[in-house]
């Protein structure tokens, strides 16, 4: 049985590098991986989103505004019902909100959140459009 991993909670459905070298991150995970890359403006900077065949798997960044020392790092997205709704839930279980919800135009509404142990994750709302 196949799922949207788009539509159904508790799916992971992205897979994102933050990197202080997208272009040359890209370069590299296409040429390991065989993926083409396509290049987008998110407003903040490139976007490179990567793609096996015609089917986007993962987004490469630059490090966001107010956070350029961090260190390059992979992240998931796991697609949620409620964004809020899963926020309270988590910091009701000893979790806590890393970064509150946002709307990323066209894309949907998400937010980070890091387990009791410390582990972040990304939990999203994608857009019906």
């Amino acid at each position: 049985m196949s799922i949207d991993t788009y539509k159904t909670h508790g799916a992971f459905s992205w897979s994102e590098l933050t990197t202080s070298d997208p272009a040359a991150a890209a370069k590299f995970y296409g040429a390991l991986f065989g993926w083409t890359v396509q290049n987008m403006d998110m407003g903040t900077g490139p976007y490179h989103v990567a793609k096996v065949g015609e089917t986007s798997v993962a987004g490469i960044m630059s490090p966001p505004p107010g956070a350029p020392g961090m260190p390059p790092a992979w992240g998931c997205y796991v697609t949620v019902d409620d964004v809020d709704a899963t926020l309270a839930k988590a910091e009701s279980l000893g979790g806590r909100t890393l970064m509150p919800p946002m709307v990323v135009p066209g894309v949907g509404r998400m937010a980070v959140l890091q387990d009791p142990q410390g582990a972040v994750l990304s939990v999203i709302t994608y857009s019906s459009s």
